[in-house]
């Protein structure tokens, strides 16, 4: 009879920990993928070459020369002109944004040199409030054309926001207008604008200053639209392709001039820059 007897199994407490963050899962070919490894390939996926969206200032070291920047107009902060309030009123959601991401705005603007030659930068950073352009990321796209226009020196924006900043209201929206005036200045003059599309860039700023550039760049795979797939979709009742709204899609249909993996950006905007110039 011991035969159909279970023999009781020991077992044990123990288990297996594993250090959080040592993977990353790729969001377009679902690998799971060592973060280190990511991190070495300037957070672009060496399976299928997606580019992670990065930060602004770990942008802004992998495109100017060491040691050129000089920040511009940094004190800038948002006001609250509509006394804005959703589930986190509109002043508590700076200050949270602003701690997490290290940031005043959703906008960097440096002057800076690319392999020697001098720029005016303006880099979105997609982690504070999603990129979102309100007044201050208006103003300071504004003052960086200005400024390129006074040197006589190249303006370069790199791209990645959801939109205007509805918190903002009709003063965000305004900032279409205004930027685009400032971005007309520079193409009357015949100074060069080189604009820099990464994942995502949509809503306001896609139908602004993203999509006036002399020469538009994008990043692989990057989603560049006005409004959603799914709004699209839900709009016109009709299936959109699968790779609709993404660079690769776009350049097919003549939208965006070219498509460059992050590690020959850098090199890219110099020979444009020597080539416009």
């Amino acid at each position: 009879m011991a035969w159909f007897k279970k023999t009781k199994e020991t077992k044990t407490d123990k288990k297996v920990k594993t250090q959080e963050g040592l993977w990353v899962k790729c969001d377009s070919c679902k690998e799971i993928i060592y973060k280190k490894e990511i991190d070495r390939n300037l957070k672009v996926c060496p399976k299928c070459n997606y580019h992670f969206r990065i930060r602004a200032r770990d942008r802004l070291k992998l495109l100017i020369d060491e040691g050129s920047a000089t920040e511009l107009d940094s004190d800038l902060m948002s006001g609250d002109p509509l006394d804005f309030k959703d589930i986190t009123p509109y002043k508590e959601r700076l200050k949270e944004n602003q701690k997490k991401s290290g940031l005043h705005e959703s906008a960097i603007s440096v002057d800076a040199l690319i392999e020697g030659h001098a720029v005016s930068l303006v880099i979105m950073d997609f982690s504070f409030m999603g990129g979102s352009m309100g007044s201050v990321v208006g103003e300071k796209v504004s003052r960086a054309a200005e400024q390129a226009l006074e040197k006589k020196q190249p303006l370069i924006i790199v791209s990645s926001s959801g939109g205007a900043r509805m918190q903002e209201g009709i003063f965000s929206l305004m900032q279409m207008a205004k930027t685009s005036a400032a971005i007309g200045r520079l193409k009357d003059n015949g100074i060069p604008y080189i604009s820099v599309l990464c994942d995502p860039t949509f809503g306001g700023v896609t139908a602004s200053f993203a999509m006036l550039g002399d020469i538009i760049i994008a990043e692989p795979k990057s989603l560049i639209g006005f409004a959603g797939p799914r709004v699209i979709e839900q709009t016109i009742k009709q299936q959109l392709p699968e790779d609709f709204q993404r660079a690769e899609f776009l350049l097919e249909h003549g939208l965006i001039d070219i498509v460059v993996n992050r590690k020959d950006l850098k090199r890219t905007l110099a020979r444009l820059i020597e080539f416009l110039s």
